[in-house]
């Protein structure tokens, strides 16, 4: 355990064959080196929020198309319009259970150039939803130009949240593949005490390293204790403390309405399983996934599965009801996916490459170990639990 060593992904050591892009962005490399040569060895929450989120070369910075065919992974929204569609369906749910209020706003988190509110408002007005016309939509992305491209591409619905003025609204709060781009904190059990992995420079590999420590933070362990997880000893693990402030803010601003929360996540037991030996930390580029953040620094994503216990305990400390939970493949066929897939079968304007696409679309999407096995998770404020929303069905009650 003593002196720096390299990142070692354990379980997670499953790069795909070929060569994977190493350059990192040369200005952030340089940033991070002199804060460590400052402040000394980083957590690796700092170094994941300057790699993500530099305002000048972060990854989620720069005007690259990230989420796209073209890019370094893709989302369910970029994969089809079908899923907008379909989850249209539990935002006009949600409407119409609270007696249809005008305006309704939805607010997406990392909403990139809004192509999942465009897919959903396209799917209200084919199902011939009132909601479209009240619809108002807001979208939450730090990248200034997809921003932008979001807010052209919605039109009249969109708007933009004004500095100082009056943030509380009814409506539906979105959060998709959000949450594991938070920044994390890395841990390893060491017999019986907690150690934190900080990023190190070590200047004869002329590499970033790990470096364990006492703990930054007495948080780290609190959480752990909060999720009753005790790690094995030489056990990995990611711990994300950004989530109860995101929630605190998003419960501070609802009214009444419904957080959806769709991610690759788990239950605290299964989060911290010792089958996840090396953790869940996962670098994504050029369509694929591998296990070392510290390459192609600020051009590659870096994510962590997210705790849903501990999201869970956020929501019922800032009064949100967890209403449940299920898989992405539930609330997608929950909300009435095949209904809308039957409906393009039977349109005659359907062509062949139409059709084909939405299938191998509708296949990734259920998949449970693809998109399908994603979590979703939601949470209310004004709503009943009882019935269970469409996208619940009766998978899970209300808790």
């Amino acid at each position: 355990m003593s002196g720096p060593k390299p990142f070692e992904p354990g379980l997670r050591r499953d790069e795909p064959a070929g060569p994977l892009a190493t350059d990192s962005e040369p200005v952030l490399i340089e940033r991070i080196r002199a804060e460590i040569a400052a402040s000394g060895p980083l957590t690796f929450a700092r170094f994941m929020a300057i790699a993500l989120y530099d305002p000048d070369h972060g990854y989620y910075r720069v005007a690259a198309d990230r989420p796209s065919r073209s890019g370094d992974f893709l989302t369910a929204p970029e994969l089809h319009p079908i899923f907008g569609a379909v989850i249209g369906r539990q935002v006009d749910e949600v409407w119409r259970r609270l007696e249809r209020p005008d305006p309704f706003v939805m607010r997406e988190y990392g909403a990139g150039s809004g192509t999942l509110a465009a897919a959903i408002l396209d799917g209200l007005r084919a199902d011939d939803s009132g909601l479209g016309d009240v619809l108002r939509y807001e979208p939450v992305e730090i990248n200034e130009v997809r921003r932008t491209e979001a807010v052209e591409r919605l039109g009249p619905a969109a708007r933009t949240r004004r500095a100082g003025g009056p943030s509380r609204f009814t409506g539906v709060v979105l959060a998709n593949e959000f949450l594991d781009a938070l920044p994390v904190h890395r841990v390893e059990q060491d017999g019986c005490r907690l150690r934190e992995l900080f990023v190190a420079w070590d200047d004869a590999a002329g590499r970033l390293v790990e470096q364990p420590g006492e703990p930054s933070t007495d948080a780290l362990a609190a959480r752990l204790d909060e999720d009753g997880v005790t790690l094995l000893d030489g056990q990995v693990g990611e711990v994300c403390l950004e989530v109860e402030p995101w929630l605190a803010g998003v419960a501070a601003d609802l009214e009444q309405g419904l957080v959806l929360v769709i991610d690759y996540g788990h239950q605290a037991p299964a989060l911290y399983d010792p089958a996840r030996r090396g953790g869940t930390l996962r670098a994504y580029s050029g369509q694929r996934a591998h296990a070392d953040p510290f390459i192609a620094v600020g051009r590659q994503d870096l994510t962590a599965h997210v705790d849903l216990t501990a999201l869970e305990a956020a929501a019922r400390t800032h009064e949100l009801t967890v209403l449940g939970e299920v898989s992405q493949a539930e609330l997608l066929v929950g909300c009435g996916l095949e209904e809308l897939v039957d409906r393009v079968r039977s349109n005659p304007k359907t062509s062949m490459e139409e059709w084909l696409g939405l299938r191998s679309a509708i296949a990734r999407l259920l998949d449970p170990a693809a998109l399908g096995g994603f979590r979703a998770v939601l949470l209310g404020r004004g709503l009943d639990p009882q019935p269970p929303l469409m996208g619940l069905g009766r998978s899970q009650p209300a808790r």
